[in-house]
């Protein structure tokens, strides 16, 4: 078959298939044209999950009549000023959305420039262009799409039900939102009701309040400011505390610039910073801005413009861990115990033991007979044959709960400034693993066996950061067989593995000599470690599963080493133990992310005894 040159109408849909793979990619690339007017509000409504008919209206600047026409053709856009595509700025820049769209469904705009005297409308069905025509509209853009992927009916087949199309197009509403909380954004459709996300005032305010509008009140109430700038880089934004997870990585958000983008070397980088926090299975809530020069990016790398490429990818990486260890380690203290009072006090409370409960269960049809109480009076013939009534030991037997372990009562130690510290005077030890501290407003249970594992496996990440790693070396050295492409990225990081006690050389094509290892890791499988550490070095760009490796080893030493549950303390050891916490950066969780103390205030122990 010999070469010839595709028709328009072919390329167009071409085109379309890499720009609007479903009816969400069509929303988000009209909503960022809306963006890229200028517009303060954006109304999004859809009809059939976006298949039947997709409708944008914004505020921005509109269109000319002039620039109208040019909008449909191919490859014309007013993004790119000097034809730098280094130095890109706005969301969109390819000008591909609306031919892409008009060649594959039927598109309708209406627009209008503050230079004209009224509005103008085009209409393009599957490909085809009507003439431009005067039309009404106040001001801004109205972008109509209907009967998506109708000219190409193939497409169709690979769409999902009309409520999942419509998730994902929320979702990406949802992402653009949160990227510019500036602009108020409106969302309706006949599968949902409609929401709207109003804009917020300028700076990190008005961004935690689109975001807790958008993720949900709880995030707004664990939420932890963070931030961290170098070399003309910036990284802002807010994580949750590790007392809010997920069971998936879907609530971690990174905008570039203002764009939203899925980046794997950043999520790499969540997961690292949170890594001493939460257990294995659960994943932190994140949203992070970063702001850079717009050379130092690339946007042109995916047609959606859904990734991006940094040029100094590890100083973003960096600066991203850095950002959100420090705003983890300044609220260390905000455990998933006692973030929220109510949770507990909730908690404390049955139904069973409700006013509306207990009359709704206890009275019997027709009214309440106070004869038939337990309390009622005997009778004056029963009453004189009636054993004598008391408080004796069988009865009582059930209130026994067994003495405290340990008790500081008897001892009446003055307890000086302890009450005004965080965690409070220790009182007392029950069941031999928890401790019972009083503060000032509330009361403090301890795990003592969590909180001297976190103390433990502190004091080792202190000792490896401040001596080094010790390293044991080989009797004979270690032949590890991998791939080319393996040992190359291996030997080209053998300075930084080094670091971390790891010493390996080459040893020909395709071979690996290890001569040294961390002395911490025992007898470590040379090989096995190295094959994860190749697996991993294109993702954490980093030397990082290594030293993960030895954190989880000192995790384990920490385990071992720390107090065990079981184990009676003193006063003595209890105060002792919660002055360490206090001392103690990340003192909140264990390092298997659960939680080491829980805090219960006074104000909501007397919500449970109907005080308040």
């Amino acid at each position: 078959m010999p070469v010839r040159q595709l028709p328009e109408q072919i390329v167009n849909r071409i085109a379309a298939g890499e720009v609007v793979e479903r009816p969400a990619s069509a929303v988000k690339e009209l909503v960022e044209n809306a963006i890229d007017a200028g517009g303060t509000r954006i109304d999004i409504f859809t009809e059939g999950g976006g298949r039947r008919r997709i409708v944008i209206t914004d505020d921005g600047s509109g269109m000319t009549q002039g620039d109208l026409a040019l909008a449909v053709e191919r490859h014309a856009t007013s993004k790119l000023d000097d034809e730098d595509l280094l130095r890109i700025r706005t969301l969109g820049f390819r000008g591909e959305a609306l031919p892409s769209i008009g060649s594959v469904a039927k598109l309708a705009i209406t627009t209008r420039h503050a230079a004209e005297p009224h509005a103008w409308a085009v209409e393009v069905d599957a490909g085809a262009k009507s003439t431009i025509a005067p039309a009404a509209l106040q001001r801004g853009t109205r972008v109509e799409v209907s009967d998506l992927f109708y000219a190409t009916p193939a497409r169709l087949k690979f769409l999902k039900t009309d409520r999942t199309e419509a998730e994902a197009i929320r979702e990406v509403v949802r992402r653009l939102a949160m990227a510019r909380p500036d602009i108020a954004f409106t969302l309706a459709g006949e599968e949902r009701a409609p929401v709207t996300w109003a804009a917020a005032l300028p700076g990190a305010p008005g961004r935690l309040t689109r975001l807790g509008d958008i993720l949900g009140s709880d995030f707004r109430t664990h939420a932890i400011e963070v931030g961290s700038e170098r070399e003309g880089v910036s990284v802002e934004g807010f994580a949750a505390a590790p007392s809010l997870t997920r069971a998936n990585a879907l609530g971690q958000y990174l905008f570039v610039n203002g764009r939203p983008v899925r980046d794997k070397l950043i999520l790499g980088a969540v997961r690292a910073a949170y890594a001493d926090y939460l257990p294995r299975d659960r994943h932190p809530i994140v949203a992070l801005f970063v702001t850079l020069d717009p050379q130092e990016v690339d946007a042109n790398v995916h047609p959606a413009k859904t990734e991006v490429r940094f040029r100094n990818a590890g100083l973003v990486r960096a600066l991203i861990v850095h950002a959100l260890k420090d705003g983890l380690a300044r609220e260390g203290r905000r455990t998933a115990a006692n973030t929220n009072g109510v949770a507990i006090t909730t908690a404390f409370r049955t139904e069973g033991f409700s006013r509306e409960g207990f009359a709704r269960e206890s009275l019997p049809r027709g009214g309440y007979d106070w004869r038939s109480s337990p309390a009622a009076p005997w009778p004056p013939q029963a009453a004189a044959q009636a054993p004598a009534m008391g408080f004796d030991e069988s009865a009582q037997a059930a209130f026994d709960a067994g003495a405290p372990s340990a008790d500081t009562r008897g001892n009446e130690a003055p307890l000086g400034d302890a009450l005004g510290r965080p965690l409070g005077a220790a009182r007392t030890q029950i069941h031999e693993n928890y401790i019972v501290a009083q503060t000032n407003d509330g009361l403090i249970l301890v795990d003592q066996h969590a909180a001297h594992e976190r103390i433990v496996y502190e004091r080792l990440k202190a000792s490896l950061a401040k001596n080094g790693v010790a390293r044991q070396m080989l009797l004979i050295p270690e032949i590890v067989e991998m791939d080319e492409a393996s040992v190359e990225k291996l030997l080209a990081r053998a300075s930084e593995l080094e670091k971390y006690g790891l010493s390996i050389e080459s040893f020909g094509p395709g071979a690996v000599a290890v001569r040294e290892t961390p002395a911490l890791l025992g007898k470590a499988n040379a090989a096995s470690l190295l094959r994860d550490l190749a697996e991993h070095m294109a993702e954490w760009d980093e030397a990082l599963p290594l030293e993960r490796r030895l954190m989880h080893v000192a995790a384990t030493m920490a385990c071992h080493g720390s107090v065990r549950s079981g184990r009676i303390l003193k006063v003595e050891e209890m105060n002792a133990l919660l002055r360490e916490m206090e001392a103690t950066p990340n003192s909140g969780q264990c390092n298997h992310g659960r939680p080491t103390y829980v805090e219960l205030k006074l104000a909501d122990i007397e919500k449970l005894f109907g005080r308040r």
